[in-house]
């Protein structure tokens, strides 16, 4: 017995469109209509890490929750403001 014809799969214009799309199919439907891709990557990011004080740190993690952001993002983001703004006062 045939198997039946899977459509191809849509373009996507929002990663939410994909993520709706591949939430309700199989992607082993799919399989034969893949291409085979090789990619490398470089990645160049690292992690520095730096001594905070307990009761700062406490409340680094009480104001980053309240903004919805992990508290690496909003002492990421405050001190780029900080080093900006040192920068412009020279």
């Amino acid at each position: 017995m045939k198997r039946s014809k899977m459509p191809s799969i849509p373009q996507f214009k929002t990663i939410e469109e994909f993520q709706e799309f591949w939430d309700s199919h199989d992607l082993s439907d799919y399989w034969e209509k893949l291409k085979e891709v090789s990619f490398e990557v470089d990645i160049k990011s690292r992690i520095n890490l730096v001594a905070v004080e307990p009761h700062l740190l406490a409340k680094v993690r009480r104001q980053a929750k309240a903004r919805g952001i992990s508290p690496q993002s909003l002492v990421n983001i405050w001190l780029s403001e900080k080093v900006l703004k040192s920068a412009r006062a020279k």
